[in-house]
C-alpha cells in the first residue's frame, strides 16, 4: 500500500505528515515564497566558474545565488543556463549555505508545492485540519527543545554547520537498544532529517553489544535510504543520507521567531466563533509577520484583526483568540 500524507496549506506554510498507530510517523514542512526549491526548473545566468573544474555559480531570475557542479563549458560568463534545483539553500550558524542545483535541457517546471513534491511518489490528500490523533504540536515543540524523550533516557539534538548531532542520554544499554533506538529512527523521520548525522551513544566496550546496537540500527532505518558507519569503540555512528531541504528542526533553530509566527497565524485558522481575532506573541515574533499573511489571514476567516506585542511572551508560546467587538 502507498504512503498516504495529510497535507496542511497553511499562511507561509505547508505541513505533511504520514500517521501511524502513534501519532505521527513522518513529517514535513516547506515555507512557499521562501526561496528556490527541490525540483524547480528555471533559467539562470553563468556569474563565475569556480576553479579549475566546471563547477559555476549562478543567479536565477529572483536575485537568489546557487552552486552548481557541472556547468557545459560552452557556457560563458553571463549566459543564460537552464538549471534544475536539487538542494535548497540551509541557513546555519553564522552563514547561509547557497542552494544547489543541476544543468537540464528540461522544460522550465514552477518550484512545487508540498503536496505537489509528495504527489509524485505517494499519495496526498489536502486537508483543512490534521485530525485530532496528529501530535503536531507535541512534534514541534519536541523540535524547538531539540529534545525527544524515551523510556530510560532522552535523544539531544544539535545543528552544526558539520552535521546534525544527536546525543544518546542515560539509560541502561537495554533501554538504549530497546527504546532508544526505534525512538531514534522515528525521530529522524519526524523531524525529516537529511544530510550528515552522528550519533553519540554511550561508549560500548563489548564487541557483542555494538553489534546488538548496529543490527538495531538496520533494522529501525530498513525503510530510509542512508548509508552508514558500524558504531566505533567510543560509541559513535554517521550516518549519510541524501540532503534536499532544510528540516523541521532546522527550520526552527534557525529561525525560531519566522517558525513561531507560522504557528500563530495556524492557531488563529483554527478559532470559530464572532468577534476580532488578536494575535499576541513576543514582538521577534510580531515583526515576522508579513502584511500580505495578515491581508490573507482575514480574507481566509473573515475576521478583524488585532496585533498585539508582548515581550513577556516566550517566543515559542505566541497565542491567538477571539475577542469581543469593541
Amino acid at each position: 500500500m502507498p504512503d498516504r500524507w495529510l497535507v496542511e496549506e497553511g499562511i507561509g506554510e505547508h505541513r505533511a505528515i504520514r500517521l501511524g498507530d502513534n501519532g505521527i510517523d513522518a513529517a514535513r514542512v516547506s515555507w512557499p515564497g521562501s526561496g528556490l526549491v527541490t525540483g524547480e526548473i528555471a533559467d539562470a545566468k553563468l556569474l563565475e566558474r569556480l576553479g579549475e573544474g566546471r563547477a559555476g555559480l549562478v543567479e536565477f531570475a529572483n536575485g537568489e545565488k546557487a552552486l552548481c557542479p557541472l556547468v557545459p563549458r560552452p557556457v560563458s560568463i553571463g549566459a543564460p543556463v537552464r538549471m534544475r534545483v536539487t538542494r535548497e539553500a540551509m541557513a546555519e550558524r553564522g552563514r547561509l549555505k547557497l542552494a544547489q542545483c543541476r544543468f537540464t535541457e528540461n522544460p522550465v517546471k514552477p518550484a512545487p508545492s508540498l503536496a505537489e513534491a509528495l504527489g509524485e511518489e505517494a499519495e496526498v490528500q489536502i486537508v483543512h485540519r490534521f485530525p485530532d490523533d496528529a501530535d503536531w504540536d507535541d512534534l514541534w515543540m519536541e523540535a524547538a527543545i531539540q529534545q525527544v524523550d524515551f523510556y530510560g533516557g532522552s535523544l539531544l539534538f544539535a545543528e552544526t554547520p558539520a552535521m546534525t548531532l544527536i546525543d544518546i542520554d542515560g539509560g541502561p544499554f537495554e533501554a538504549i537498544t530497546f527504546n532508544g533506538i526505534p525512538a531514534l529512527a522515528r525521530s529522524i523521520a519526524r523531524f525529516d532529517l537529511a544530510g550528515n548525522i552522528g550519533i553519540d551513544f554511550p561508549t560500548v566496550s563489548d564487541k557483542g553489544d555494538r553489534k546488538v546496537v548496529d543490527t538495531g540500527l538496520e533494522e529501525n532505518l530498513a525503510h530510509w535510504p542512508h548509508e552508514r558507519t558500524a558504531m566505533n569503540g567510543f560509541g559513535f555512528v554517521q550516518i549519510i543520507a541524501r540532503l534536499e531541504r532544510p528540516s523541521l528542526l532546522h527550520r526552527i533553530a534557525r529561525n525560531r521567531a519566522g517558525a513561531a509566527a507560522r504557528v500563530l497565524l495556524r492557531k488563529a485558522e483554527g478559532l470559530a466563533g464572532a468577534g476580532r481575532i488578536e494575535l499576541s506573541a513576543h514582538p521577534a515574533v510580531i515583526d515576522k509577520l508579513r502584511p500580505e499573511w495578515l491581508d490573507e489571514l482575514r480574507r481566509r476567516m473573515g475576521r478583524e484583526l488585532l496585533v498585539r506585542a508582548d515581550p513577556g511572551i516566550a517566543i515559542a508560546a505566541p497565542h491567538a483568540q477571539m475577542v469581543d467587538h469593541a
